[in-house]
């Protein structure tokens, strides 16, 4: 089966309502590795190549097949700017296939954060700090929150391995699976990694 078959209804209908003819090379091995193994998954690809597309087509698929009890999909980025465009292009995709997304971070609504609080599922999108402090502020609720969370998807990873940032996203990735009690497959995004093998 290729990847555009395995993908479900709703993301088969996206690629068609958007006329693209055929799939890049980024989203068919993106595909073949998310749907064909249980491994990490680094995408490098240029800017505008395709990426986000070729990490949450599967995952959006596998998620609506099997619904999670809670957050299926924490999205990670350096910007609340990149979260928020990303938001706008995911979120009707996410409903559309019957999955909540919410993103998270200083300048959301506290009642957009009190609807996942209360009902957590789907995609999350966040930065690091405000993960950080979800961890610290909300550390009695992670395990429902989080306890079947399958993806980690960190965008703009080259940003997280430069400097402390990056060893502190890394080490709240594994806080995180720590007191969920997850293991989630970790997908990377990157444009400009130097050297995909380091």
């Amino acid at each position: 089966m290729d990847v555009f078959s395995r993908y479900a209804p709703f993301v088969r209908e996206f690629v068609l309502r958007e006329k693209w003819r055929d799939l890049r090379a980024v989203q068919v091995a993106a595909g073949e590795a998310i749907f064909g193994t249980d491994d990490h998954v680094l995408l490098c690809a240029s800017t505008a190549s395709g990426k986000t597309e070729a990490a949450f087509f599967p995952v959006l698929t596998l998620l609506s097949e099997r619904p999670p009890a809670g957050v299926g999909c924490l999205y990670v980025a350096p910007l609340k700017a990149l979260i928020n465009d990303q938001f706008a292009r995911l979120g009707a995709l996410c409903e559309e296939g019957g999955l909540a997304a919410t993103h998270w971070h200083g300048d959301v609504s506290a009642g957009e954060k009190r609807r996942l609080l209360r009902s957590p599922s789907g995609v999350l999108q966040i930065t690091p700090e405000s993960l950080e402090a979800m961890l610290l502020r909300r550390h009695g609720e992670i395990l429902r929150l989080f306890g079947d969370l399958r993806f980690v998807v960190i965008d703009e990873i080259h940003s997280f391995l430069r400097g402390d940032r990056g060893e502190q996203t890394l080490c709240l990735l594994d806080r995180l699976a720590r007191l969920a009690g997850c293991e989630p497959r970790r997908i990377a995004l990157s444009a400009t990694i130097g050297n995909p093998e380091m």
